[in-house]
């Protein structure tokens, strides 16, 4: 009886646990232990996931469509060919083998380094790689599904102009059952590229394709990213819920990048000094959100489009949209919601908007950048002129009152604290703020480093110029005039400040302007004129008070 017992608990103990684990096992996704398994065809229609968009294929090898990388036979390579596509704003290669946009040439942007180039943004080959890449995920009892990988061919044979200068490509190709059709939509005066995706169901069972479009980019650093003028190149992506994400590639090779992974809007872009590219679905679209690594230094952001169920005969569509072009903010505002924050102005953009909403406006009258700055210079200078006027105003009562503080400090040079405490009682009776002077200069220092952020981010001013020299308001002083200026100004403003009674102190003072100058060789030179201008109005008005108070200080 006892033995009976025994039998009973065990069994009752065994089911239990198989009832536990098929529990977990369901609960974590798994087919369930006391169901039977789906058949071929119901396997082959589970929702495609962002790990499913197929990688690069290795230079050199010829990739087999849903065997990513896999090298094929030289005689069975698939065709490529570079279909160009040219409007009044861009030059772009599309390639025939997976529809990849290779090649976008900005034709109203100069080269950083060459003149007589062109601004590119997708390329492919050393040392960098950036491409634009759609496709389909999933896969049929036929095969895999048309991507990146698969040959198009052209519709017509070459692209259709219209007559207000609009192209449309159309690339088409069958593969698992389903034909996709791409189609490139390019109008005149727009960096805007209508992305429209076709997808036929060919088979004669149900298909449920996704659709990705996926950024591809190198891990380098820009070629005239510096020390002195480091610029951000990296993933970013925008969500309603989440706003605005700045990613870096760094991140995404150790697996760290977090980033919001499920969303009805948005975009997903790489951006880089001055110009973005974005792939923006049709809003109140649910999607994924991924970032991967592809190979050794190269990455990608992408977004998948869970396209339904497609019946045998019947045809889903989807239109989204490829922003490729300059960071105009204006002109972002108006594309999608989020864009605009491509334009990165860092911790100081509740400075740094407002700073250029008046360059804006200003430029708007006067036509040139430089002479936009200097106007902005002298607004800055008339709204904090109070202030800047309080300070020295304490500047020139220290400086007529330096012969009783030298006095003090002969005095006094064996006793500190009394040197100090006779010192603070000068300051008590002349009524001085012995830190006024460093207020002007301080609240000034957040507009300085704004001003540097905006000269930094604003495609408006690249390649802007001011005067002669100044070629590129965004670029360092060529010939170093403005931090020579700069310097000079800085050595009579140390002039008309007090002189320190302190000999160490007083031969630091002097060597300031020298050591800014220099690191102002380095600095944009929208940024140095901005000083320079500064430096030459406070000049005016310090020698104007100064002299007011040492006229007036023999009839004290």
């Amino acid at each position: 009886m006892e033995l009976n017992k025994r039998t009973v608990l065990w069994i009752v103990f065994a089911i239990s646990l198989i009832v536990l684990w098929n529990n977990w096992m369901v609960a974590n996704g798994k087919q369930s232990l006391f169901s039977p398994a789906p058949p071929a065809a119901q396997v082959a229609q589970q929702q495609p996931k962002p790990n499913d968009v197929p990688a690069a294929a290795q230079p050199g090898a010829a990739a087999v469509p849903g065997t990513p990388g896999a090298a094929a036979p030289a005689a069975a390579a698939p065709t490529s060919q570079r279909v160009t596509v040219t409007t009044d704003l861009v030059k772009v290669d599309i390639d025939t083998l997976g529809g990849v946009i290779k090649r976008l040439e900005l034709l109203k942007f100069p080269d950083h380094f060459d003149k007589t180039k062109n601004q590119v943004l997708f390329t492919v080959g050393s040392p960098n790689t950036y491409l634009g890449q759609t496709g389909l995920i999933g896969s049929t009892p036929a095969g895999v599904l048309p991507n990146h990988q698969t040959p198009f061919t052209v519709r017509g044979g070459a692209p259709t102009r219209d007559a207000n200068g609009n192209v449309q490509l159309v690339l088409d190709a069958e593969q698992g059952g389903v034909r996709l059709t791409k189609t490139f939509t390019f109008r005149k005066n727009d960096y805007t590229i209508g992305v429209r995706h076709d997808v036929t169901n060919v088979s004669q069972a149900p298909v449920q394709p996704s659709l990705y479009l996926q950024l591809q980019h190198d891990g380098n650093k820009p070629a005239n990213d510096s020390w002195f003028m480091s610029s951000y190149t990296g993933p970013t992506l925008y969500t309603a819920e989440d706003k605005y994400q700045k990613l870096t590639f760094e991140d995404i090779e150790k697996g760290k990048a977090e980033h919001s992974a499920k969303a009805n809007n948005g975009w997903v872009a790489i951006s880089q000094h001055f110009f973005v590219s974005a792939f923006i679905p049709a809003d109140k679209a649910q999607r994924d959100i991924y970032t991967k690594k592809i190979a050794t230094n190269l990455y990608a952001i992408g977004t998948v489009l869970p396209l339904g169920t497609v019946a045998p005969g019947a045809t889903v569509s989807s239109d989204a949209r490829l922003y490729s072009g300059p960071q105009d903010e204006k002109t972002l505002e108006t594309i999608t919601p989020g864009l605009e924050l491509v334009k990165d102005y860092g911790v100081l953009t509740i400075i740094a908007k407002p700073i250029f909403w008046v360059m804006d406006h200003l430029h708007s009258l006067l036509g040139n950048w430089g002479w936009t700055i200097v106007a902005l210079t002298i607004l800055i200078k008339l709204a904090f002129f109070p202030l800047s006027a309080a300070g020295y105003r304490s500047m020139a009562k220290m400086r007529v009152v330096t012969p009783k503080m030298q006095a003090i400090r002969e005095r006094y040079k064996n006793d500190p604290q009394k040197m100090q405490q006779a010192t603070m009682e000068l300051y008590k009776t002349e009524k001085i703020n012995p830190l006024g002077g460093c207020l002007p200069i301080l609240v000034q220092m957040p507009v300085f480093f704004a001003l540097y952020w905006v000269l930094q981010s604003s495609v408006e001013m690249r390649g802007a110029p001011w005067i002669g020299w100044i070629t590129d308001l965004t670029q360092p002083d060529p010939f170093y005039i403005l931090p020579i200026i700069y310097a000079v100004s800085m050595y009579i403003t140390t002039k008309l400040n007090p002189q320190p009674t302190d000999p160490v102190q007083a031969k630091m003072m002097l060597f300031m302007p020298l050591a800014f100058s220099v690191i102002f060789f380095f600095f944009p030179s929208g940024l140095v004129l901005y000083w320079v201008v500064n430096n030459i109005l406070s000049i005016a008005q310090q020698w104007v008070i100064t002299k007011k108070f040492e006229t007036a200080a023999p009839a004290k």
